[in-house]
Parts: structure tokens; C-alpha cells; sequence
């Protein structure tokens, strides 16, 4: 078994730099590895936010495609308003007179 001391002691082959390299190389990976387990995990929420989001679109586009159709009640509307003054005429000519009291 070799010892820490043994393993770090410099030595004229080179091993204590490819343990440094090594060490440092599984650092990154493991880094790496978590970074895209994060990557996954910050994909799959956005996949359920879009997902929810095209369903609650379905809906609203559902709620809103009358909303077009609109366009057609003002003139309509003022049809009604002006037949609305002609009965309001009527019944006011048909009431001058009454109720009043001398």
C-alpha cells in the first residue's frame, strides 16, 4: 500500500503530475455530470411549464372565439337604440295628459 506521503513525494518520472491531472480530470467530470443532471432537471420543468401552458392555451382559445363575432352587435345595437326612442315617443305620447294633477 503506498502511503500519501509516497504518493505526493516528487519523483523524477512524472507520476505526481498524472495524479495531480487525474485528480483534477475526475473533479471536471464529476462537476460536468452533476451540471448536466441540473441541465435535465431544469429541462424537464420547462417541458411541464410548456406543456401546462399549450393545454391552458387550448382552453382560452376555446373561452375566446366568439369574441370576433362581436364586431357585429354594434350596429345592431344601434338598431336597438333607435327603435328603443321611437317606442320611448309612443309611450310618452300616449301618457301627456295623465297623472297630471291641477
Amino acid at each position: 500500500m503506498i502511503g500519501a506521503a509516497e504518493l505526493f513525494a516528487p519523483r523524477a518520472d512524472g507520476h505526481y503530475f498524472w495524479y495531480i491531472a487525474l485528480g483534477l480530470g475526475i473533479v471536471v467530470v464529476l462537476v460536468v455530470a452533476a451540471l448536466l443532471v441540473l441541465l435535465l432537471s431544469y429541462v424537464r420543468d420547462i417541458d411541464r411549464a410548456v406543456a401546462n401552458l399549450l393545454t391552458l392555451a387550448g382552453e382560452v382559445a376555446a373561452q375566446t372565439v366568439c369574441i370576433p363575432q362581436l364586431a357585429a352587435t354594434s350596429p345592431v345595437l344601434d338598431l336597438i337604440i333607435e327603435e328603443a326612442l321611437v317606442q320611448d315617443g309612443y309611450m310618452n305620447a300616449l301618457t301627456d295628459g295623465f297623472g297630471v294633477t291641477v
